[in-house]
């Protein structure tokens, strides 16, 4: 076991003598050898070593470029905790700024109508809304709580009092069907505009070619479509018609 000699730094104090073990010595070589080891942790291993071989602490900062008083530290620091002083120290962080309180006042917010010339919140909206809280925060809570502000989603409720009866009959007959039963699934769609547009290529100025269609169109009057579709073969019968009749309605049922 070799003993470190006594130096002193710059400021007149004496530096911690280094005296390392057998295991202390292969644990430092190792880590200073391995390739996955922090460059942070192979200095700090290095700065023990050298110590150890009795260099003084300017001796150790001339030769790794530092500053004396980095020696000195980790010097320090091994002398009294060890292996563990090459650790980093625990450091709390900054305190958080916001709360579940600010989070919840966000997500009612949404409930409430944007200002006046908007159509819909946007992150930026809510924070100037809030006032105390940034626009970045506002997007992390909404992407917490999967809310997407330009979605729009719809949905139906039945007035109907018997819905629930009505329901229950039409899912039984797709579940548990009588015997030689046929369903079918009807859906209308009256006065659909029939529109003609104007499809092609477009050639620009600059040489390109763009398809697509025409901004104007000719109307052609309104039909009715009635479709009608077999659940047992995928079947669907569609016709058009002009008009909206029981006449015609019926007539789409007709295979």
């Amino acid at each position: 076991m070799k003993s470190a000699r006594r130096t002193r730094n710059k400021r007149g104090r004496k530096a911690a003598k280094i005296v390392l073990s057998e295991d202390e010595r292969s644990e430092l070589l190792s880590l200073i050898k391995a390739g996955k080891t922090e460059h942070r942790f192979v200095e700090r291993a290095k700065i023990i070593l050298k110590s150890a071989e009795g260099k003084s602490t300017k001796e150790i900062a001339k030769e790794m470029k530092t500053r004396a008083a980095r020696i000195s530290k980790w010097r320090n620091r091994f002398a009294k905790e060890r292996m563990q002083g090459l650790n980093d120290s625990f450091r709390c962080g900054r305190a958080c700024l916001y709360n579940k309180e600010i989070e919840n006042r966000i997500i009612k917010k949404i409930d409430k109508q944007p200002p006046e010339g908007y159509m819909t919140w946007t992150g930026t909206l809510l924070a100037n809304a809030l006032g105390d809280v940034s626009a970045d925060y506002v997007w992390k809570v909404l992407r917490k709580h999967g809310i997407q502000l330009q979605r729009k989603r719809s949905w139906c409720v039945s007035t109907d009092p018997q819905f629930s009866e009505k329901a229950a009959d039409i899912v039984g007959l797709y579940l548990d069907p009588p015997e030689n039963a046929m369903v079918l699934c009807v859906d209308e769609k009256p006065n659909i505009q029939a529109l003609e547009r104007v499809q092609g290529w477009l050639r620009l100025p600059n040489g390109k070619a763009l398809t697509g269609f025409n901004h104007e169109y000719k109307r052609h009057g309104t039909t009715t479509l009635f479709a009608a579709l077999e659940v047992a073969t995928g079947l669907v019968k569609a016709g058009h018609y002009n008009r909206k009749r029981r006449k015609e309605f019926l007539g789409s049922f007709v295979f």
